[in-house]
């Protein structure tokens, strides 16, 4: 799965939409918030492995070949 940048662009809007509604300033919550937002949409990430890691009964080696999805 692709990272989900229109998710993360709606769950931006809607903590920054719900915070302008507040009577008080609370720089904690936005920041948690927002911090739960990224972390989500970090994880939505796939990573599409092509080739170049070799572990024959030792430790992994080689250059990774592939790229964040």
């Amino acid at each position: 799965m692709a990272l989900n940048t229109e998710q993360l662009k709606e769950d931006i809007k809607t903590i920054a939409t719900d915070m302008r509604t507040r009577t008080e300033v609370s720089d904690d919550e936005f920041a948690e918030r927002l911090s739960v937002a990224i972390e989500r949409f970090v994880k939505s990430a796939s990573i599409n492995y092509v080739n170049g890691l070799a572990a024959p009964n030792g430790p992994v080696t080689g250059i990774f070949t592939g790229n964040l999805q």
